[in-house]
């Protein structure tokens, strides 16, 4: 079942309208099932969020019996951002990016031995998620702008250190994810040794709709990994073409990760990394030695598309310019303890 969060486009208000976050103001926001060209509203007023909450079981029952009620047109109505989420994580479980990526962004070849222990992932911004057809603000100073194609799992209960087995049962849908990212920006922070921020937390696709995980069973392989194709396009060019099941550990893996002396609640999303094979342009730019394809540009369309799941279009963008970061203070600190102790000894 594909649930989405949309608004009517024939409901008074415009369409011009496109922001970050789950619903334009003016315009009432409403949950329902995409079937075909149609989208059935859900009988209740409840946010994606709730519907999440209440467990897979009760979605699936809502969903059945919006499909015996009315409908719009698809084309009537304007898709938001399906998930305002409790949390976002993001791992990094697929090797062939791993490798591209540490070449293009530190000159490093090859891939840590590390990354073999677990799905490691970071946290990133819950607050500035784009919904599908939106235009994603970069951050001004940035030129090396890039995508990353994803898909995100949607957790359905809550549960701490659970076993990859025990999570299976904590898995709500999916939703594809394109994780945008200021290598330039990170590349530089990353130099601290704390991980990604500022290169990552100003914009996250995700949609374009949350696919039910009974709906992508069929598609997994002896070993769990659901086999889907995965592409992404700049202009309308495809970049990138991988496959799902190319991850290192399975979505039940890194929910199972993300609660492991944890906990993890229903509403949490978590991404997948990026796919291998051109799944985002830093890949491409490592193994090359050039910047081909380019950087990301404002007015650059980007898609990501994945089978069974649909695909996701954003513009890209420059934000307004932010202000400099102040300089930091540079101190002797053993000299400004030695001073404060004479002073404290004085008084």
């Amino acid at each position: 079942m594909r649930l989405a969060t949309f608004t009517d486009r024939t409901a008074g208000a415009g369409v011009a309208d496109r922001t970050a976050g789950a619903g334009a103001p003016g315009r009432t926001t409403r949950v329902g099932v995409v079937r075909g060209d149609r989208v059935h509203p859900l009988d209740e007023p409840a946010t994606m969020r709730e519907l999440v909450e209440r467990g897979l079981p009760a979605a699936l029952e809502a969903g059945e019996r919006a499909l015996f009620g009315p409908s719009l047109a698809l084309d009537d109505v304007r898709l938001e951002l399906p998930l305002e989420p409790a949390s976002v994580r993001d791992c990094v479980a697929f090797a062939e990016h791993v490798d591209g990526v540490r070449r293009s962004i530190d000159g490093a070849s090859g891939v840590p031995d590390a990354w073999y222990d677990a799905p490691t992932f970071y946290f990133t911004n819950p607050h500035a998620l784009y919904g599908p057809d939106t235009e994603v603000p970069f951050p001004a100073t940035s030129v090396a702008r890039d995508f990353e194609l994803e898909v995100a799992v949607v957790v359905g209960r809550e549960g701490r250190s659970l076993s990859e087995e025990d999570a299976r049962e904590h898995v709500f849908g999916y939703a594809l994810f394109d994780d945008f990212s200021a290598r330039d920006l990170q590349g530089r922070e990353m130099q601290v040794s704390l991980g990604a921020a500022k290169g990552k937390d100003f914009a996250t696709g995700i949609g374009p709709w949350i696919v039910t995980a009974d709906e992508l069973d069929p598609y997994r392989d002896g070993d769990g990994f659901l086999d889907l194709w995965c592409t992404a396009s700049v202009n309308g060019v495809e970049v990138g073409r991988d496959l799902l099941s190319n991850s290192g550990w399975t979505f039940e893996a890194m929910i199972a990760y993300a609660s492991r002396d944890s906990l993890v609640r229903a509403g949490d999303l978590i991404g997948s990394g990026t796919v291998g094979h051109g799944g985002c342009l830093a890949e491409l730019w490592g193994r090359r030695g050039t910047q081909d394809p380019p950087p990301l540009r404002d007015g650059d369309v980007v898609t990501i598309a994945v089978e069974h799941l649909g695909s996701l279009t954003h513009t890209v963008t420059s934000a307004p310019p932010a202000p400099a970061v102040p300089a930091p203070r540079r101190r002797d600190p053993h000299q400004a303890r030695t001073q404060h102790t004479a002073h404290t000894k004085d008084q």
